[in-house]
């Protein structure tokens, strides 16, 4: 059953595309599946032993599991992506009932037993949210046979894309906790020991801790750490507008005091940034110790260090302000500006028009050497995934895109309400990651799938 089922997946994209004219440069289609239609959201792709596996986080709604044929509550999927052109779909571990954000389990990160302090040496972790109540570590040493090993927390009003460093076991997690003013905000635990959480301590903006008043500050979007080494977390909070820029001492956010009162969530604090209203923090991608051509010559100030700012789309055929990439000077942390943006011109494909969000949603998260400061890829919607040469972060230069075809499974997007409502049919790509080997892979909003992907051309030698 799940050969023929995978068949029929196959058959369904080819003849979706045949149909269709794929928009690409310097970019190839290798392999796709349909995620049994799931809306996605995170895709990490992590090396277990000989093999390659992908774990995908869903939004929340329902689908037919076709290993078990069951209809379930979207999850997370499991694929062995080991040869990228024929995926296989290992496993499905349903999330929490609900719509959207609500339900689902959208964020996935990975670590090994053996690099974690306290873990156990043969096995490998699976942390994801369970919809907006919940986060959780799963036993995926075998994907195709995922087991709950313990609840981190619950009882929460919001979760969302949160961090996890393998070598200490830290994570950063993106949770609402009651009481809290802020739907979302960070929690702090050590996970080195994956079945037995220990809860650090909550944090936030001044102004999201109980009892304060006013106006309340953008709820946190994510964290990127840079472990104990670079002593760093970026957190990025209003996602579509009002964005903020955090830039926190890691080791003074675990080590200093822990009670929610203003001055000990400033304390932690190297800078923030506010942006104008307009625009929004979903991802802050740090590029640090970065040598820039252009200054080679000069005395000082040769090696910059950068945050990449990538806000959130939210609104379907350009009915807000434009979300885009705004590239920060972060080598004087104290005092970030900002240097330049990038965005993808909207005449150049009639993207308005197309139907769902278009504007940038996050940039890929991984440090590998392969792309890491050179190449950064975005998830653009119904333009696609783009890659992006960030080599110099004062004049970064689109050179790739793919724009995937939709299929029987994509699900439309529409505007306005009763009589004046209008529906489209269009790509939603909403993240992409990539993998030491080099392959792309992109996952879509609007139930489409997974498409890996591999540069060409001269974007390929960009790579070198």
């Amino acid at each position: 059953m799940k050969h023929l089922w995978s068949f029929a997946a196959c058959v369904l994209a080819c003849t979706a595309a045949s149909a269709q004219q794929v928009e690409k440069h310097d970019i190839e289609l290798v392999g796709f599946h349909d995620l049994q239609g799931r809306s996605a959201y995170q895709p990490v792709i992590h090396k277990q032993g000989d093999r390659w596996i992908a774990y995908v986080g869903h939004h929340g709604g329902r689908a037919l599991n076709a290993l078990t044929a069951k209809e379930e509550q979207n999850g997370t999927s499991i694929l062995d992506v080991t040869d990228p052109k024929q995926p296989r779909y290992l496993a499905h571990i349903p999330g929490e009932p609900g719509k959207d954000e609500a339900g689902g389990a959208q964020m996935a990160r990975v670590c090994d037993g053996a690099e974690l302090p306290k873990g156990d040496k043969g096995k490998v972790y699976l942390l994801r949210n369970y919809g907006d109540t919940a986060h959780e570590i799963w036993d995926v040493t075998d994907p195709a046979k995922p087991a709950r090993l313990s609840t981190v927390v619950d009882k929460l009003k919001g979760t969302h894309k949160s961090w996890w460093e393998c070598d200490t076991g830290i994570a950063f997690l993106v949770s609402g906790v009651d009481g809290w003013r802020a739907r979302r905000h960070p929690q702090v635990y050590d996970l080195s020991d994956p079945a037995k959480p220990v809860f650090i301590r909550n944090f936030g903006l001044p102004g999201h801790e109980p009892g304060a008043s006013g106006p309340t500050q953008s709820t946190l979007h994510g964290p990127i750490s840079t472990g104990a080494k670079g002593n760093r977390v970026y957190f990025a909070y209003g996602a579509n507008s009002k964005g903020v820029l955090q830039i926190v001492d890691r080791e003074k956010l675990l080590k200093g005091p822990k009670e929610p009162t203003p001055a000990n969530l400033v304390y932690p604090q190297v800078a923030r940034l506010d942006f104008p209203p307009q625009f929004g923090a979903h991802t802050a991608f740090p590029m640090l110790g970065m040598d820039i051509a252009e200054f080679t010559k000069d005395k000082e100030a040769r090696k910059r260090d950068f945050v990449v700012v990538t806000g959130e789309t939210f609104r379907n055929e350009c009915q807000e302000a434009r979300q885009m990439a705004i590239f920060v000077d972060v080598t004087d942390e104290t005092r970030p500006v900002g240097v330049s943006s990038w965005s993808v011109p909207e005449k150049r494909g009639g993207f308005c028009s197309r139907g769902g969000r278009f504007g940038t949603h996050s940039s890929s998260e991984s440090f590998a050497p392969v792309y890491y400061k050179r190449i950064l890829f975005f998830a653009y919607f119904n333009a696609g995934v783009r890659a992006v040469d960030v080599s110099d972060p004062f004049h970064p230069k689109e050179i790739a895109y793919y724009i995937p075809v939709v299929t029987a499974r994509t699900e439309k997007r529409c505007v306005g309400k009763g009589a004046e409502e209008r529906c489209k049919v269009a790509i939603q790509t909403n993240n992409v990651e990539v993998d030491e080997r080099g392959y792309i892979y992109a996952v879509d909003r609007a139930n489409t799938g997974l498409h890996i992907l591999r540069l060409t051309g001269a974007a390929k030698e960009a790579m070198k």
